[in-house]
């Protein structure tokens, strides 16, 4: 304890007291250099590859002795002795939070049923390092000279090497943007399995340091303290936390009432587990593991503490690591022999982790990038040092050096996987799929993409109008993406092999209910297939990429961000959705087509049941984008109930152009193979510039019903002038015309992109994807 003087408690300012930063305003000072600090040097150390672990906790360490505490004066009026109790309190709970919010974003499904592959990876890599590790420390504490406290505790520090969290693996995984990857989910599966196996040592570990150091070993009487607890907390508040969800309703925010509840539960478990001889977080932990992974309840939680706790509480903790660090009180000798048996940890983990692999059939880049992500550290371990230095198992040099190699490690780890997996490049396209380039009569595959009920009237009315014949048919392959909420772990599961999934939501299921009515009224001409992503929508792609490549389908349907209302004014944008449309774009393995829908083609119920026809036109001026649009649009022309028109728009003066030539030739081969289709219309319009194509397109506002342009055309005076007015740019100069709220129109819009071939090196491919049609209930494709 640190005597402080009853006055010093009062409030004072700079013109009473010399001193401002008591005890009030002092946390408050604290709080903002850490965050500040933690900020501008995430800043700097992001541009090197390295994530917000290792600059938070840099941070600590240069506020701290080993640069800050140089200057004495400095030192004492920001981070006085006294001060630290309390920053340390708050820096505890911003860790017990953490892992609560860690264990309520963790799946249970993960937890009962990791996975072969993942078993067998963490039960190996575990153990082998545990052992191996522990074995290599009792050699160097007979045959190398050292003092005594590193003596008795270079054991834990070996056994340490062998630990790998969840959330450790969780934060690297999300910052890094591999949540959809192969690696990224067999990581995150392993990790689960290595959590539990941490859990049970460190839980023995606590309890035994713990009651050897006072001299009294009480296991039977830890073991039945903690075994109630566990029981408590799945048999009594287990049931009332799903009791509280059942009265819930549905579609509507969460009452307050169960926030507080839950956030009371987690302080009084984390009471009950320091009064147990437990460390806090380890009922917190168990608390968070029993609340439903997403909606309601788990996403509101995440929702209502996630900024909080991960903006403010979280980095403080690792910035008080930091702060206890002194690089100055560090022995060489130390260092030297903790780092062998750290590099030793981690070369034993990588090598048991690769053999596994190669072992369950991942290539060896694969199993690589899975060791080095098992290999990171992070809070996980911070957690256990801070333990281990407050029961004098530690003291601050081996805590100091114990700190220094955690940074060390991620900080070559974290810039290496980045080398390594880069998730925008798994899905590159080496050969063609474009609808211009298939055979004549081939089966069209497309994927759509849905993202709410009301996108599925409009795209079953495009699919119609796509010609689906016994000669000619169409395969869809449905994917309803759902944003992920309150989870880490992202999900990409097969609607086919079952009829109510439990960890879909309602609106996914009524979509894939509906694709298979579709199914039905077009048997033998369309199969569906359909499937379901929950994930983030930064890393949403990563899934379409995959469904893509492995049911090589020909073109992506996605819908436009925007939403029209009746009255034909914009009802809603979602700004993350033209992020993923972008993405998409610039990297899909195939075609895309941006739908914005207008309800035209949603206004009929079904384009084969309504007599009427349906108005098609294609605007032409050249280049692949708008070559892809004619060959879809050729295939509609197909379709008794479709009349296609085609309007070419030219450059007056261009009739030598070698490109204009080659326009007129593809035309022409389309006109020649609709010769005597009655319903295949074609206009030519002359224009002199961008302000001509402008008045041209817009006389044909509500002669459509759906209109067809490629994304992107080859610089010519057409567009002069144009581009500076684009308001969605990734749509190209006419697609962001006809998009435009400006362009009074009825008509839905195909912005058509034809696949971009990238590489012709032909890429191995990856022994780690499962195929999406053995994916079984309940699981991810891991």
């Amino acid at each position: 304890m640190v005597c402080k003087s009853a006055r010093n408690v009062l409030s004072y300012n700079i013109w009473k007291n010399r001193y401002v930063l008591t005890p009030s305003n002092l946390l408050t000072a604290q709080l903002t250099v850490i965050s500040l600090s933690s900020k501008f040097i995430d800043l700097w150390l992001y541009k090197l590859g390295q994530t917000s672990v290792v600059s938070q906790i840099v941070a600590g360490i240069l506020l701290g002795p080993s640069l800050l505490g140089q200057y004495e004066e400095l030192a004492r009026v920001l981070f006085p002795r006294e001060s630290r109790s309390t920053l340390s309190t708050i820096a505890a709970f911003g860790n017990m939070f953490y892992h609560f919010l860690n264990a309520v974003k963790t799946d249970p499904v993960m937890v009962l049923r990791p996975g072969r592959v993942a078993m067998f990876i963490a039960s190996s890599a575990f153990s082998i390092t545990l052992v191996s590790s522990l074995f290599l420390s009792l050699i160097l504490k007979r045959n190398v000279k050292m003092n005594a406290k590193l003596h008795n505790s270079l054991s834990i520090i070996a056994m340490s090497q062998a630990f790998t969290g969840i959330s450790v693996v969780s934060y690297l995984v999300t910052e890094l943007k591999l949540q959809n990857t192969d690696v990224g989910r067999l990581s995150l599966a392993t990790a689960v399995v290595t959590d539990l196996l941490n859990t049970i040592m460190v839980t023995v570990s606590f309890f035994t340091g713990e009651r050897m150091m006072s001299g009294q070993l009480i296991i039977m009487w830890a073991v039945l303290t903690t075994f109630a607890v566990v029981s408590v907390v799945f048999f009594v508040f287990r049931p009332i936390i799903l009791a509280m969800i059942s009265y819930m309703p549905a579609g509507k925010p969460v009452d307050q009432k169960y926030i507080f509840l839950i956030i009371i539960l987690t302080l009084v478990l984390a009471f009950v587990s320091e009064a147990i001889g437990q460390h806090y977080v380890f009922g917190p932990a168990l608390l968070g593991l029993i609340v439903p992974d997403g909606p309601p309840l788990g996403a509101c939680l995440v929702s209502r503490l996630d900024t909080f706790i991960l903006g403010f509480l979280y980095p403080t903790y690792l910035a008080i690591s930091g702060l206890q660090t002194n690089v100055f009180d560090i022995n060489p000798q130390d260092l030297w022999i903790v780092g062998i048996v750290v590099i030793f940890g981690i070369t034993v983990k990588t090598v048991t982790v690769v053999v596994t692999g190669k072992l369950m059939n991942l290539s060896t880049k694969e199993a690589f990038v899975l060791a080095m992500v098992l290999n990171s550290k992070g809070i996980l371990e911070l957690t256990v040092y801070n333990f281990w230095k407050d029961n004098k198992i530690l003291d601050g040099e081996e805590f100091s050096v114990c700190v220094l190699s955690l940074v060390l490690t991620t900080a070559i780890i974290t810039p290496l996987i980045r080398y390594l997996c880069d998730p925008s490049k798994q899905f590159q396209p080496f050969r063609r799929n474009t609808i211009q380039h298939s055979k004549p009569n081939s089966e069209l595959k497309i994927l759509v993409c849905i993202h709410k009920a009301e996108n599925v009237p409009t795209i079953f009315n495009l699919l119609e109008i796509s010609h689906a014949t016994l000669e000619s048919p169409i395969a869809v392959i449905s994917l309803v993406l759902v944003e992920l909420i309150g989870r880490y772990t992202p999900v990409l599961i097969s609607n086919d092999h079952y009829k109510s999934p439990h960890n879909q939501t309602s609106t996914a299921t009524r979509i894939a209910n509906a694709l298979r009515q579709y199914e039905q009224n077009n048997q033998g001409c369309t199969t569906v297939q359909s499937f379901t992503s929950i994930s983030l929508f930064e890393t949403m792609h990563d899934d379409i990429f995959r469904v893509a490549t492995d049911t090589r389908v020909t073109i992506v349907i996605m819908p436009y961000h925007r939403q029209w209302a009746i009255d034909g004014d914009v009802d809603s944008s979602n700004a993350s959705i033209r992020r993923l449309n972008k993405t998409v774009l610039d990297k899909a393995p195939c075609s895309v087509g941006i739908l914005i829908d207008r309800g035209i083609l949603r206004g009929s119920a079904n384009v084969k049941a309504n007599k009427s026809k349906l108005n098609v036109a294609i605007i032409f001026v050249s280049g692949p984008d708008d070559e892809e649009a004619l060959a879809y649009g050729a295939r509609m022309a197909k379709n008794d109930n479709v009349i296609l028109t085609v309007i070419q728009y030219v450059l007056f003066g261009s009739e030598n152009c070698l490109e204009r030539k080659r326009n007129s030739d593809l035309i022409h081969h389309y006109k020649q193979a609709n010769m005597r289709n009655e319903r295949f219309l074609f206009l030519e319009e002359v224009v002199k510039d961008g302000v001509g194509l402008s008045q041209c397109i817009g006389k044909i506002d509500n002669f459509f019903d759906l209109i067809l342009v490629g994304r992107y055309h080859r610089q010519s005076p057409l567009f002069e002038g144009l581009e500076a007015w684009s308001e969605c740019p990734e749509l190209g100069v006419v697609g962001d015309m006809l998009a435009s709220p400006d362009f009074k129109t009825t008509a839905s819009v195909l912005v058509v992109q034809q696949q971009k071939i990238r590489s012709t090196t032909k890429k191995k491919p990856s022994n780690l994807v499962v195929p999406l049609h053995t994916v079984k209930e309940g699981g991810s494709l891991i």
